[in-house]
Parts: structure tokens; C-alpha cells; sequence
């Protein structure tokens, strides 16, 4: 969708796209929904209790999806088998409505939206082609009102709202109203790639804000050598689970003791876990025992928002 902060870009790589064209070309993977219907065939018994989600990388539910019908298709081999397992999607897009025919008829299912802000002028200028914030918002109403389990993604925190923080409580208060029942947080990400995109569509933004973006931009190359990757349990909490590296073996509740400095190895091993509810990157030395930090999961309620709110700005 073309979003000036996505650090995704990256994936374009394979076929030969820069990072700079992101957003400008779209690959459709025609044979989703056969391969899906392959794999569920010979998937053991065992292994159809992890989560599926849909998807981490790109939304599965683009503009394209309306004439592709991929995600409807895969949704509609999950229910064939009826797959026990907790099937989740992330989107930013109200298509998701569609097939909540589908959703409602899966063992376990719910949907998350990526919400940034409740400005729909903030959205149109940092995600351009995506669905305006209010729309998405009401979208969580509408999968509420169907009972569909909602949850949402604040991805990434904009750092404006450090000198904003009505901002801040506005969102919660919202995401509250639309009946979410967690949400999960993110750091942006500010390297170099991503800076020279949102350098573009800051130019014309008030100081205060650049100012804000800039401090943001500092405090990451302060902490990106101990910046790690941590995957979070959703069911009961947050708790980073179990990964091994070459060199250590971590099992540390997110947000209590210290994680080892992130490097390739950690980032390979990553990739290679299985059965992960999601994944969330957090600043290391952001957070404490008692002082939640970005990309903690936060159980809904408005005293916990607030609560949660006031340790955001602290970090």
C-alpha cells in the first residue's frame, strides 16, 4: 500500500524491485489457494493447532483481493478441513467484512487492523493508499458487532505523539469504543531507506512534528546495537518465548531482565520459528518489571489504556 514508515520494502529484492518502487508494483501469487489446499491435505493432525496468520508482511487484503478472491479462497480450505487451530488476520482494509461469513463459520478466528493514528490527514500523508483511519476504525465496530474477537496494531508508534499525548489517549480511547479486546505495539523504524521516504512526505509538515521525527531518528541509531526481536504470546499475555541462537538460549517474560544483542544468527533462527502468535520489535532498556514498554500486548479496558498510555510516554 505504498506506507511511508513500512521497513518491508526490502522483499522487492527478490524480484529485482528497489526499495523505492515499493508501494508502485503488486505480484499476485495465483496458485495461493491450491497450494494451501495442498498443504492443509498433508499437514499432521498434530501440527493444525499452531496459528495461521494472515499476513505479517503484506496486507491479504489489498484492492486486488476483490477481483483475486486469494484470501477467500484460503479461508474457504481452512473451514473445508475445519482447521482447530486460531486463524488470525492483519489488515488495514474494510474488504475484510466480506468474508466474515467465513470467519464466523472457522473454529477460532479473529482479525486485527493496523491503526496508527485517528487523524485521517495523518493517514492519507503517511499511508497513502490505504483505507483512512476511520474507516479501518469502524471496520473493528463492525467485526465486533458480527462477533468476530477483534485486536489491533499500533504500527509504528509515531513519534509526534511524544509531544502530542492527547493524541495518544484519543487512539486508546477509540480502540476502546470499537470493542478491540488487546493491541500490540511497535517502534518505528528509521533506517536509512526508510528515512530518505519519510524526509519526503515530513518536508511539509510543522516543526514541532519534524523536530519530533528527528529526536526518533537519534534515539534508534543510539539503540539499534541493542535493539532485539522478541515473539510474543497473545492467549495469556506477553512473554517472550523460548529462541536459540549459536550462542544463547533465551526463555525471559517480555519486558523483564535483558535480551542478548541482536545479530544475523538471531535474526536466521527468527525466521525459523514456528507456532508464534506474533511478532513485535521493541527497543532494548526501554522497559522495567513494572513499566510496560512500546510493544507490550495490553488487555482492553480504559484504566489499562491510560495506564499503558503514560508508560509509552515515559519510554
Amino acid at each position: 500500500m505504498g506506507c511511508a514508515y513500512c521497513f518491508a520494502s526490502f522483499a522487492g529484492r527478490q524480484f529485482g524491485r528497489s526499495v523505492k518502487e515499493w508501494g508502485d508494483y503488486l505480484y499476485v501469487k495465483k496458485n495461493a489457494v491450491e497450494l494451501a489446499r495442498k498443504e492443509l491435505a498433508k499437514m499432521p493432525e498434530t501440527k493444525r493447532r499452531g496459528t495461521m496468520l494472515l499476513s505479517s508482511v503484506t496486507d491479504p487484503y489489498q484492492g486486488h483481493e476483490t477481483k483475486y478472491r486469494l484470501t477467500r479462497g484460503i479461508l474457504r480450505e481452512l473451514k473445508a478441513v475445519e482447521y482447530p487451530g486460531l486463524v488470525r488476520i492483519l489488515t488495514k482494509s474494510p474488504v475484510v467484512t466480506r468474508d466474515i461469513d467465513l470467519l464466523t463459520s472457522l473454529p477460532r478466528a479473529e482479525v486485527g487492523m493496523t491503526v496508527t493514528t485517528t487523524d485521517d490527514k495523518v493517514s492519507r500523508w503517511l499511508e497513502v493508499r490505504a483505507p483512512l483511519a476511520s474507516r479501518r476504525l469502524r471496520t473493528l465496530a463492525e467485526l465486533n458487532e458480527a462477533g468476530i474477537p477483534t485486536y489491533a496494531f499500533v504500527g509504528p508508534l509515531l513519534p509526534h505523539f511524544a509531544t502530542q499525548r492527547e493524541l495518544l489517549d484519543d487512539l486508546f480511547g477509540r480502540l476502546v469504543d470499537a470493542g478491540v479486546s488487546e493491541v500490540f505495539m511497535e517502534h518505528i523504524n528509521l533506517k536509512r531507506y526508510i528515512r530518505e521516504r519519510m524526509d519526503q512526505v515530513l518536508a511539509d509538515e510543522p516543526e514541532d512534528v519534524r523536530e519530533a521525527y528527528l529526536q526518533a531518528r537519534t534515539r534508534s541509531t543510539a539503540n539499534s546495537s541493542t535493539r532485539s526481536w522478541r515473539s510474543c504470546w497473545t492467549n495469556t499475555g506477553c512473554g517472550c518465548a523460548s529462541r536459540r541462537s549459536s550462542t544463547t538460549t533465551t526463555t525471559t517474560p517480555c519486558g523483564r531482565g535483558s535480551h542478548p544483542r541482536r545479530d544475523r544468527d538471531r535474526d536466521r533462527d527468527r525466521d525459523r520459528v514456528r507456532g508464534r502468535r506474533a511478532r513485535c520489535a521493541s527497543g532494548g532498556g526501554l522497559r522495567s518489571p513494572a513499566t510496560p514498554g512500546v510493544g507490550a500486548v495490553v488487555p482492553a479496558g480504559p484504566a489499562v489504556w491510560r495506564r499503558h498510555s503514560s508508560a509509552v510516554r515515559r519510554a
